[in-house]
């Protein structure tokens, strides 16, 4: 059975406490677009990904997942030990020497639940596409999801690859963009300003639609259940999902300086203060 919306809470607020956790433990690491990003991830592999038990690098007969912004690796981290792949108590080992849990996700370490390494933004839906494709070949007919930052979509091939997506009718793709709009040196407006995302990707042919409330566990589970709708019917599906960075602890949100800083010991304890131990620490 699948938790409800009650449990799903309960480990969104662990999950946030892992992360806040992990990145304060080496004073390193991404806490803004990892906690911006936590309700999705956790609706994503508790509830609406089709997913076996174990994990097999191939992933046939079974739903995917790609994560091409690998800097927000502690909520990724901290949503697969929870959902089972490996031992939660191997996210104190985050960013240690010799450890799995590497601040960008790497394949070589076999960590269960990584598919690729994604240290260079702008190269994961490359990647989404031709697991898509794939699938098609191999007459699979589950799905691949993949998570994107909107300031990644600054660099990279991310445009060739859009391009090529709608082109080839990659159908069985669902490429959500976390729109917090805020990247490491500020705004993505102040940045470089990219214009109406929503309108580009539809000038590539791709099927567009928006979560407002990106950090609404119901509004996420019902938007993506909207998305997985228009798949198979010859257009890849891009899901604007508008969140906030840092969301969850008051001084973090509405900023963009939590991007790729840790919270030293006081700003911890108020951090975690805001979200109060459910399933237990590591």
């Amino acid at each position: 059975m699948k938790p409800n919306t009650q449990q799903l809470q309960e480990l969104t607020t662990q999950v946030r406490r892992d992360i806040l956790r992990m990145v304060h433990a080496v004073n390193s690491g991404h806490p803004g677009g990892s906690l911006g990003c936590t309700e999705f991830l956790v609706a994503l592999y508790q509830n609406l990904m089709d997913r076996k038990p174990g994990f097999d690098m191939n992933g046939i007969g079974e739903d995917l997942f790609f994560l091409s912004n690998g800097h927000i690796s502690p909520v990724f981290y901290s949503v697969l030990a929870r959902s089972g792949y490996f031992p939660v108590s191997e996210l104190s080992t985050f960013r240690k020497l010799n450890s799995r849990l590497q601040g960008h996700p790497t394949t070589h370490e076999g960590l269960p639940g990584i598919r690729i390494a994604s240290g260079s933004l702008g190269q994961g839906m490359s990647v989404a596409i031709g697991a898509a494709q794939a699938k098609k070949l191999n007459h699979c007919n589950h799905l691949i999801y993949s998570l994107h930052g909107d300031g990644e979509l600054q660099e990279g091939q991310n445009w060739e690859a859009i391009m090529y997506a709608s082109a080839k009718k990659v159908d069985n793709l669902i490429a959500t963009i976390d729109l917090n709009g805020k990247q490491i040196d500020g705004s993505t407006d102040e940045v470089l300003p990219m214009g109406s995302i929503k309108a580009k990707f539809e000038a590539f042919d791709w099927d567009v639609l928006e979560i407002k409330e990106g950090n609404n566990l119901e509004a996420i589970i019902s938007g993506m259940k909207e998305a997985k709708s228009r798949t198979g019917k010859g257009k890849p599906v891009c899901v604007l999902l508008h969140t906030e960075m840092g969301n969850g602890v008051d001084y973090m949100m509405y900023s963009h300086a939590w991007h790729g800083k840790a919270p030293n010991d006081a700003q911890l304890e108020t951090a975690l203060s805001q979200n109060l131990v459910t399933l237990g620490d590591y």
